[in-house]
């Protein structure tokens, strides 16, 4: 079954953030990405773990994305980390985790990764988002292309809705990954409920 995954940006929420976390994970998502920028890592620590605990509650999956150490310290084994700090980790501390996600924007990206030892892989951004205003996307035939490149999962990223969603699985993703969606829904299930009938088929 392809996978669903929430990545978070409290900023977009029309409610508080907690709140419309807790309506995410009663959706049940398959993994939860606690993306937040622009926080310093003392508070970005506070939110995820707050954030862990929402999740956890509803028996969803949390990673902290970046702030690994943060990670170890509250007790949370799934990490996303851009590319360049997987770079930096040592094989030591890797091996605290559980499951190691990581960005990628191109085939040499991705090959890299999987050399780096990823577990799985984010590849975007593939539909023009306002995430990356005036950025075009990459396409479907970047998708593809990644997905050939390596053995993992590989997840698609940017500007995936309901109406889109099913051209990425059919490219070859694993899944899809999706910010505003979540952050701005005020019917997250029924979101999800759409979600899934359209890349399950």
């Amino acid at each position: 079954m392809c996978k669903i995954i929430c990545i978070t940006n409290r900023k977009l929420c029309r409610t508080s953030f907690p709140e419309q976390l807790k309506n995410i994970a009663a959706a049940n998502p398959d993994l939860v990405i606690l993306r937040e920028k622009n926080m310093s890592e003392k508070d970005y620590s506070e939110l995820a773990k707050e954030s862990s605990d929402i999740c956890r509650g509803y028996g969803v999956t949390f990673a902290v994305n970046s702030f690994w150490k943060t990670a170890t310290e509250i007790g949370i084994e799934r990490v996303h980390l851009p590319l360049h700090i997987l770079r930096e980790l040592s094989p030591e501390e890797k091996a605290q985790f559980a499951v190691i996600g990581t960005s990628c924007h191109s085939t040499a990206d991705a090959v890299e990764a999987e050399k780096l030892g990823a577990n799985y892989i984010i590849a975007g951004h593939i539909f023009e988002t306002d995430c990356k205003k005036g950025l075009a996307g990459r396409g479907l035939t970047f998708l593809e292309e990644v997905k050939k490149s390596v053995a993992l999962p590989v997840y698609a990223i940017g500007g995936i809705n309901v109406q889109n969603a099913a051209d990425c699985i059919k490219a070859g993703a694993d899944g899809i990954c999706i910010m505003s969606g979540f952050m701005q829904a005020e019917n997250v299930s029924g979101l999800m409920d759409e979600l899934r009938a359209k890349i399950n088929f």
